[in-house]
């Protein structure tokens, strides 16, 4: 599964560099959840997570695609259907460049899916590295 897991995560940041909606959610099982970051946000007020495609597909249209994205992991680690990466990333939008440092995780299912896209990231520390571009 290792193997897997790999594989969707290095696909789900390839897709989300290029704007490719439609290859981002073909990663996706039907259930799954993205919680980027996890807690309350202004992209999941409740901090809830976006549950399902179509909320993932939301997501995407919030937050990824007005973005231009760079990954930037400096340890990961596989374990089972589990990845976790160390690192940060770039986040380019509205005039502003964004650092968001911390860890990005996914899991997959027996089909290789994600079934969950976490990201450990603070909120208010990003927004302080926020530079004009």
């Amino acid at each position: 599964m290792t193997a897997a897991v790999s594989s969707a995560g290095r696909l789900s940041r390839e897709a989300a560099m290029a704007g490719d909606k439609d290859a981002w959610l073909a990663l996706f099982a039907d259930d799954a959840i993205v919680e980027d970051p996890i807690g309350p946000s202004h992209f999941d007020p409740e901090g809830r997570g976006h549950r399902g495609k179509a909320a993932i597909a939301r997501f995407f249209d919030m937050a990824i695609a007005p973005s231009q994205l760079e990954f930037h992991f400096d340890k990961t680690y596989v374990c089972g259907d589990e990845e976790a990466n160390v690192g940060h990333i770039v986040i380019v939008a509205s005039g502003y460049r964004v650092v968001a440092e911390g860890v990005f995780t996914y899991r997959v299912n027996a089909d290789g899916k994600i079934v969950a896209l976490r990201a450990y990231w603070e909120l208010d520390k990003a927004a302080a590295s926020a530079q004009p571009v």
